[in-house]
């Protein structure tokens, strides 16, 4: 598939789409992960072992991916090295802490909804960083609403009350922050790396933390079979795979032609959650909050500048 052809509207339209879903996917997948492999909600250890054996095998998959195409891989030198590891400790290993204990304590719909903060803190932080990315009224707008659909989904029965725990729903808004302020340096290190090398070495390297943290700490991933392995294995290739294709049409769109394809990731992680998990989705503050937090994104999202200073939110990688 040439140049051109990625630069189709209806290629890059499938092709984003095709991302989302992916992305969108990892939510049931995970707590399905959970069940499967008989991980408990509180089993922390165990967890962050099943998040990095994910994490470790996408990024060697991309790495594998960034050699068969040419990419330097080795000898980038000990300060490039440096950056790799604060990388992939800060944007996979602290991230995905927070997510994986979040997610265990709330549901994917929730979920789902509630990590698309992520890309109106991108926006909040780029205001105060990027000097030709200021908040325009569409941004303030699509955070304001973004904002009041994540707090709608939290409502309880009563009007007042709040269905929102710390260790579920606040987890999963933590991972949104700590993935939004560390794709800003990811941003700057990208400028002197390639992106594929770079995310390829900061998921294993994040990878490895989460296994090594995990087993430190007494956990041991148990339950094989052939329908959790290869559900790892989905995990695993659904990061490789969407970020070399989202990679793709970032080269060779502008990056509002494609980020604003970001609303749909939570809506496909809703649904498919809904379907695979069992979960409402059909209630009317469920349906009307991931209705406001698609519309805040793509309002953030359809006007995002140049490539070479964007606000670091153009991959909501999951």
């Amino acid at each position: 598939m040439g140049t051109s052809r990625f630069s189709d509207r209806k290629t890059v339209v499938a092709l984003a789409l095709l991302c989302c879903l992916l992305w969108g996917s990892s939510y049931p997948a995970i707590k399905t992960g959970y069940e499967w492999f008989g991980i408990a909600a509180q089993d922390v250890p165990t967890k962050l072992v099943f998040a990095g054996w994910r994490f470790l095998w996408a990024g060697l998959a991309l790495l594998a991916l960034a050699m068969v195409t040419r990419r330097q891989v080795w000898g980038l030198g000990a300060g490039a090295a440096r950056q790799l590891v604060v990388l992939g400790l800060a944007q996979t290993t602290l991230q995905y802490v927070f997510f994986y204990v979040g997610l265990a304590y709330t549901t994917g719909v929730k979920g789902s909804i509630m990590n698309a903060t992520g890309t109106f803190f991108s926006v909040l932080l780029a205001h105060w960083i990027y000097h030709n990315d200021r908040l325009s009224h569409a941004k303030i707008w699509g955070c304001v609403v973004g904002f009041a659909g994540v707090m709608l989904v939290n409502l309880g029965r009563g009007t007042l009350d709040l269905d929102f725990t710390l260790l579920g729903e606040g987890f999963v808004v933590i991972a949104a922050f700590v993935l939004a302020a560390a794709s800003i340096y990811g941003k700057q290190v990208s400028q002197r790396m390639d992106s594929m090398v770079m995310t390829g070495w900061q998921l294993a390297l994040g990878g490895a933390a989460l296994l090594a943290i995990g087993w430190g700490l007494g956990g041991s991933l148990t339950g094989f079979t052939w329908q959790s392995t290869l559900l790892l294995v989905y995990l695993a290739l659904l990061s490789s795979a969407a970020f070399s294709l989202w990679s793709l049409l970032l080269k060779h769109n502008r990056v509002s032609q494609v980020t604003v394809f970001n609303f749909s990731v939570p809506v496909f992680g809703a649904v498919l959650s809904a379907i695979f998990l069992g979960e409402a989705l059909l209630e009317w503050k469920n349906l009307l909050a991931l209705v406001l937090v698609c519309v805040g994104i793509w309002l953030v999202t359809r006007d995002a500048p140049a490539p070479k200073e964007s606000a670091p939110s153009a991959t909501p990688a999951k």
